[in-house]
Parts: structure tokens; sequence; C-alpha cells
């Protein structure tokens, strides 16, 4: 088995969740407190970026961060539309770029209600002209500074846009194999809604939230194990020596009834761990609770 296919699963009274493929062969996951760290600052970027299309575009804003996930940056090209815009920033001393990506003709709405049109339509393979680049890299590059500001110390690199590409399979970013952070957004200005990512390079942002997957050697093996299993609790029992009865005598009990316990007065009681005799103590108490005294222990291999 090398994957888990895309399944739908349907629970009353909630939205229907959609279950991802998993490659066992290279797992490549956020840890979880890394994950919820970044969520969180996504979501801020969210917020603030939709407030700054609101001002821009001069129309009513939201944006919503839907997902954050780490891909190859193979894995994100493939996902893309073949054509689309693909806004390419360089970070100071990373070689692979981040790419804020969005349909052209979103873009191009954005523009057309920054130049006061309302009811402009566009083909989703039409590229920018030089004024409506020059807008649009003008609306990215605010967005780079909610971005800064959103992820405060996890993006302590300068960032700026650097082109803006039409197809996704040439843009050329990163290396295949490049870890990126991916963040999906969903946006809607004024009536018109879209979908669009944001992909940073996953080395700058991880390195400033510690070691991704840490891991410890394994030259003392056994004496880690042995730590480890001596900070399991476990549950410890005072015992009396067994007693035997019959199946009748056990179905006729009733209350009052006695049964004789082989267990001499001067013999301490068993302790056990999960009916294995560890030690034998003597009844006694501590303050208003009962103890018991180790008297004597015993080797169990």
């Amino acid at each position: 088995m090398t994957g888990l296919e895309h399944t739908v699963i349907g629970v009353p009274g909630r939205t229907a969740a959609t279950i991802e493929r998993y490659d066992f062969r290279r797992p490549t996951t956020l840890a979880r407190e890394h994950a919820r760290v970044l969520e969180l600052a996504f979501e801020t970027f969210a917020r603030q970026w939709g407030t700054q299309l609101t001002a821009k575009v001069r129309v009513v804003s939201q944006v919503g961060c839907e997902q954050v996930v780490m891909q190859t940056y193979d894995e994100y090209a493939a996902s893309l539309p073949l054509s689309t815009a693909m806004v390419l920033c360089t970070i100071e001393g990373s070689e692979a770029k981040a790419v804020i990506q969005l349909p052209t003709s979103a873009a191009l709405t954005w523009v057309s209600y920054m130049l006061g049109s309302t009811h402009a339509q566009f083909p989703p393979e039409r590229k920018f002209t030089q004024i409506e680049q020059a807008l649009v890299r003008g609306l990215f590059e605010d967005s780079l500074d909610d971005l800064r500001y959103s992820l405060g110390s996890l993006l302590v690199d300068a960032i700026s846009v650097d082109a803006i590409q039409y197809n996704s399979q040439f843009a050329q970013a990163a290396a295949t194999s490049d870890l990126m952070i991916v963040a999906s957004f969903a946006i809607r200005v004024g009536d018109s809604s879209t979908n669009a990512t944001l992909a940073l390079p996953a080395e700058v942002l991880l390195r400033q939230l510690g070691e991704r997957n840490p891991t410890s050697s394994t030259a003392n093996a056994a004496g880690l194990v042995t730590a480890q299993l001596a900070r399991v609790p476990v549950d410890v029992a005072l015992q009396f020596a067994p007693a035997t009865v019959r199946p009748g005598e056990v179905l006729g009990l009733a209350v009052g009834d006695l049964l004789r316990i082989p267990h001499p007065q001067h013999r301490p009681l068993d302790v056990t761990v999960d009916g294995q005799s560890l030690a034998r103590a003597a009844v006694g108490s501590n303050g208003s609770r009962l103890a018991c005294v180790i008297v004597t222990t015993e080797e169990n291999q």
C-alpha cells in the first residue's frame, strides 16, 4: 500500500470532509505543533489580506485560510492549473522562491475594480498588459507587507516580488524535490469568488520553528527503552495468599457467609504487579490512610 485514495465522508449536520492521499514512502508532513503555529499565522495573514484588498479595490473583500500543508514543489506545481498567474517572490538568502498563485481572470477583475469598472469579464488565459502587471505587482507588494507582519519572527528574511509567470509547469520557482509550505485561501471580492495559494520554501520557516522531527541516537537503544519503561505508571496490588473454593460454594455465597483465607497472620502480604509477585510487605498506616512496609523483595527474570 502506497497511499490512501481521496474519499469524501458525509456526517449528518457537518460539512463533508475529504481524506487526502498520503504517501507512506515519503511522509512529508508537518509536526502537529508546527502546523498549528503556521495555521494561526496564515489565518492572521488572511484577515490582513482581506482588509488590504477592500482598501485597494474599493469593494468589500474577505479572505479565509482553508488549509496549510507541506508538499514538494513538484507536487505543488502539479496541483495547479496549467494556465494561471504565479507571482514569484525572492527571499533573501534562499535560492527557492515564494509563489502567490491565483487565476489571471481573478487578478484582472481586481484591477478592473481598482480602475472603476464593475462588470468586466476576462478569458481565463489572458495575460496582463504592462499597466495591469504594474498594478498587480503593487497589489502583491502590499500583500507581502501583510505577510511579513503576520508571520512575524517566522519570516526574518526580506521578501519581494520578482516576476509573474503564466504557466505553472515552466515557472521553476524551486527544485522539484524542495519542500514548500503551501497555504490555500478562499477569496471573495464583491460578488466574485476564487481560490488562491501561497507557497513558501519550508526551509525558510521551519528553521525558525526548530527541528521538525527530532530524533535520538539508537546507539543505546536498550538503555532508552529501559528508561522509558521506568516512567510508565503501573497498578500495584497488596494480596493475601489465594484460597481455593469450588464453583458451588461461589454460586451459593450469601450475605454473612465466611470464606477461610489460608494466609497466616504472621506472614506479610504479597506486593504484585499484573499478578507477578515483586515483594512482600506488612500492613501499616500513613496518617489516616492504609499503607504497607516492604520487608522483602523478589528478583523476577
